[in-house]
C-alpha cells in the first residue's frame, strides 16, 4: 500500500556564532604595518632640522597617541562585545 512521504523536520538555525579569529597572515601584516610606521615616524623625528626639546616633544607626543589609539580600539572592541553576547563567567575563552 502506498503512503505519502513525511514532510521534513524543520530545525531552526541557532543564533550563536563562533569567535572569528584573524589569520596568520593578517596578523603578520598588522604588525608589520605598524612596526614601519613607527620607525619611519622615529626617523623622521630625530632626522628633523630643529632643537633637542623640540624633537623630544614630538617623541613623547607620537607615543601618546600611540597609546591613545591602542586604548580607543581596546574600549571599541570590549562595547561591542558587550552587545553582541551576555556574560558567560564558565564560558572557556
Amino acid at each position: 500500500m502506498w503512503h505519502r512521504p513525511r514532510p521534513p523536520i524543520l530545525v531552526p538555525m541557532s543564533d550563536t556564532s563562533g569567535k572569528q579569529q584573524n589569520t596568520a597572515a593578517f596578523y603578520g601584516q598588522a604588525v608589520a604595518s605598524f612596526s614601519v610606521a613607527m620607525g619611519a615616524t622615529a626617523v623622521g623625528i630625530f632626522k628633523l632640522n630643529a632643537d633637542a626639546w623640540v624633537r623630544a616633544f614630538l617623541g613623547i607626543a607620537v607615543l601618546y597617541l600611540v597609546t591613545s589609539a591602542f586604548t580607543l580600539s581596546k574600549v571599541i572592541r570590549d562595547r561591542q562585545d558587550a552587545a553582541t553576547s551576555a556574560y558567560h563567567p564558565f564560558e572557556k575563552l
